[in-house]
Formats: C-alpha cells, structure tokens, sequence
C-alpha cells in the first residue's frame, strides 16, 4: 500500500468529519458496477496489507463481511467499517434508499466469516430488532455523530447488526 496513492477510484481524505462531507465515500456517485470496482480495489488492498488501506478509509477500522446471498446463494464480500460497543463489533451503513444486500443476507442466514487485521474469523451477524434494536440504536446515535446526523436525514430505521466472531480460521 503507498502511503501517496488510494484505492482505485478513491480519493485521499485526511478527515471525514459530517456525514454530508462531499468527499466521503458514501457521498460519492456510483454506478452498481463501479462499486464493485471501488470494493474489488479497497478488498485486493486490504487482503495485501494484513486489514490496512489508504484513501477514503485510511486511518478507519476496516473489516471485511462475507456473507452468503439471500436469493443467490452465493458468497459475497464487502468493506464496512468497524465500529465498537466496548468489546462488541458491529456495523451499519450509510445507503440512503434501501438497506444493504448484507443486511438481507445476515437476516436469511447469520452465518458469515469476518476478515480483521489479517486475521479470519467464522462469524455470526446478529441483525438487531425490536428492544434490542432500540436500546443499541439509542446508544450508538449518541455515541456516533456521524450516524446520529445521518440517521435524522432518513426516514427508515439505520441498519444496525452485531457481529460475534469466533474461531479463527
């Protein structure tokens, strides 16, 4: 990984601060295919670099979740960030109109494998509902600006699922 050059199709972001930054990742306009080109590059660097990668997510907490698809049955990876409740993982996403194809997959079928810091786990994604979903979705808005700030610019509920590793792999 060079510390000059991003992922391809990422710019280099010292900070991301508001969720309406235009130059964070999720502001960006992309067509399904060139976000598979813009995972395809942040996945190939990640796996290069024991979980570590420049551009847009340089200096964040990457994992890397895979699933398997809800319709296709086929295995599917993704980049999300990291975020943390003391010792629990869990991950969320700023798509604006739908909730993600991970989501999907995780409520079908818990069974997925997380990569971290060159480390692969087999996993269970815990999709919260109901009261549990409640009570985290109020700690985690409070804790996160950022997710706070998006969340009051939607009208459905932030995805919002905990991931519980176990063994390595």
């Amino acid at each position: 990984m060079s510390d000059s050059e991003p992922v391809a199709g990422q710019q280099n972001n010292d900070e991301i601060t508001s969720y309406d930054d235009p130059n964070a990742p999720w502001n960006q306009q992309f067509s399904e295919a060139e976000m598979a080109r813009w995972n395809d590059g942040v996945i190939e660097e990640f796996r290069a670099n024991d979980g570590k990668v420049g551009g847009a997510y340089e200096g964040g907490t990457l994992l890397l979740l895979t699933t398997t698809g809800a319709k296709s049955g086929k295995r599917h990876t993704v980049p999300l960030g990291a975020l943390h409740r003391g010792e629990t993982i869990y991950v969320s996403s700023f798509i604006e109109d739908k909730y993600p194809a991970w989501w999907f997959n995780l409520k079908a079928n818990s069974e997925a494998t997380v990569e971290m810091g060159g480390k692969t786990y087999r996993a269970t994604g815990r999709v919260l509902e109901g009261a549990d979903y409640d009570e985290f979705a109020a700690w985690a808005l409070a804790d996160n600006p950022m997710l706070a700030e998006y969340q009051a610019k939607i009208e459905r509920p932030m995805p919002f699922v905990i991931l519980e590793l176990g063994e390595q792999i």
